[in-house]
């Protein structure tokens, strides 16, 4: 719209002034266009493969609730809850239970329950601890079935 507005602005400029003012226009589109063309590209590098992709249900098992007892197996393998610098972390087992959320029923994060929290807050540490490799643990953790006491 703005370049709109400048074109027919030239109308009413001088005939001196008004080659110039097409010319910018010209350079200005060009120069948006490269820069578009640029950041495509870039951006098409950044992306994975496709076929190199994980999908968050990476087992056949079914998810299972998170209970107490698994809660208390899970939590020892999650970084410290609130970092040393900066706002406080949400609630490391709300986070996981909205990740589980999407797990179990397949759906989009955009769509995760208010309870759970922003749903990009939980998308990006799922993705945090998937890069980190604590995803598979996680997943782990809650197939195992409490070990029967001994004693």
């Amino acid at each position: 719209m703005p370049e709109v507005r400048r074109l027919l602005l030239t109308r009413t400029e001088p005939p001196e002034r008004r080659g110039f003012r097409l010319a910018w226009s010209v350079f200005r589109r060009r120069h948006q266009a490269i820069a578009r063309r640029c950041h495509a590209a870039r951006r098409a590098r950044q992306q994975p493969d496709p076929q190199d992709t994980l999908t968050i249900q990476v087992r056949a098992d079914p998810i299972p609730d998170l209970t107490e007892a698994r809660w208390a197996r899970i939590a020892p393998l999650l970084p410290p809850q609130n970092p040393r610098t900066g706002r406080p972390a949400h609630d490391h087992r709300t986070m996981l239970a909205g990740m589980l959320w999407v797990a179990r029923t397949g759906s989009a994060w955009r769509d995760l329950p208010a309870p759970f929290g922003p749903w990009e807050t939980v998308h990006g540490r799922y993705h945090r601890w998937r890069t980190a490799g604590l995803w598979p643990q996680i997943l782990e953790g809650l197939q195992q079935d409490a070990a029967p006491d001994t004693s």
